[in-house]
């Protein structure tokens, strides 16, 4: 298990009160310091090339981004730029491409702790804090690198509408989102399964708000489980968003940090199964300090201690996954019918 981390995440300004605050970068910096004083490997990102971000980018966005460097500038109604944003965004994407050539190159898992996030900002567009998509960056680098298929695995609490499109109409990499649903940004209904060849292989499980572990834990060994293994890919990439908990402050979800562990065992399971291990996780969102800390920690030791052992389905209201499972189990059958035929 390695760690991609740097201090300089933390100089990625935003507006007072903005919930995408330099206190994140902090938490993750105090994280990987703890995991370096205990014996862990924490090796500092490079920045992206300009090739890398325009596998998955235009180079007009491009661009327009690097022209914000050196001020500070208003993209969207909540993404914004300070100073450094362009060149710390080069070390996000860079240290997302970094995981996944650990994880190619010598086995086992890597973990990129990097901000902004990434999975909302969409090929030619920034929104929801995100400037470059640092997973779908680290999912092209896989497929450049000889990946045939790439799982993406996204359980922030918002949808991961970037990563979607950026793939939609791509076999070669299976994007699996649980997010709150209807919520921000709008996308990521049952319907959404991808397009042309591509069609299949996006697969969304549109949670209503107040979904807790058993509903995450059902909706994975329901849908999630099966269409990965089915799908059979050499690396996973895990959009690892903790906005899902219970107690962050943007979302309505209800996921304790137990039940991160178990949608992280969950993960890792998948990759023991279909890919020998080959795991690569990118932070997305999480705004509570104290909830981010604990669930970076965890997931940072569970990497590092390998696949946990986990038995039973968690017992609890399931309701909420009950409810739409049957749905998107019609949506993909068409094209996994080994699956859900």
């Amino acid at each position: 298990m390695i760690l991609f981390s740097s201090d300089r995440f933390i100089e990625h300004e935003t507006p007072n009160g903005h919930p995408e605050q330099a206190a994140r970068g902090q938490v993750m910096s105090e994280v990987s310091r703890k995991w370096r004083e205990t014996g862990g490997a924490v090796e500092s990102p490079r920045r992206a090339t300009r090739e890398e971000l325009a596998r998955v980018h235009s180079g007009d966005y491009i661009d327009q981004i690097a022209e914000t460097a050196g001020r500070r500038f208003r993209l969207d109604a909540d993404t914004y730029t300070s100073a450094d944003s362009y060149d710390i965004a080069l070390h996000a994407a860079g240290a997302a491409v970094g995981t996944v050539e650990h994880s190619l190159g010598r086995g086992g898992a890597a973990m990129a702790f990097v901000r902004p996030p990434g999975h909302h900002a969409e090929r030619d567009r920034a929104m929801g804090f995100c400037l470059f998509n640092s997973v779908a960056v680290a999912a092209a680098a896989a497929r450049a690198a000889g990946c045939e298929r790439v799982a993406v695995i996204d359980y922030d609490v918002h949808h991961g509408n970037g990563t979607q499109w950026m793939f939609y109409d791509d076999p070669g990499v299976l994007y699996a989102s649980l997010h709150q649903f209807p919520f921000y940004p709008g996308t990521g209904s049952v319907t959404d399964t991808g397009r042309g060849v591509g069609t299949g292989f996006t697969l969304n499980v549109p949670l209503e708000a107040g979904a807790g572990d058993a509903d995450y834990d059902l909706a994975m060994r329901e849908v999630v489980i099966p269409v990965v293994r089915a799908f059979g890919p050499h690396l996973i990439l895990l959009s690892a968003g903790y906005d899902a908990h219970a107690e962050d402050p943007l979302g309505g979800m209800k996921l304790s940090t137990a039940g991160y562990a178990t949608m992280t065992a969950h993960v890792q399971q998948l990759a023991d199964t279909c890919c020998e291990g080959r795991l690569a996780a990118v932070t997305e969102g999480g705004y509570d300090l104290t909830v981010l800390e604990e669930c970076l920690s965890l997931t940072v030791k569970q990497f590092a201690r390998g696949t946990p052992v986990f038995g039973s389905e968690i017992v609890g209201d399931t309701d909420r996954a009950s409810r739409v499972i049957p749905a998107v189990q019609r949506a993909l059958e068409p094209q996994w019918p080994m699956v859900f035929g």
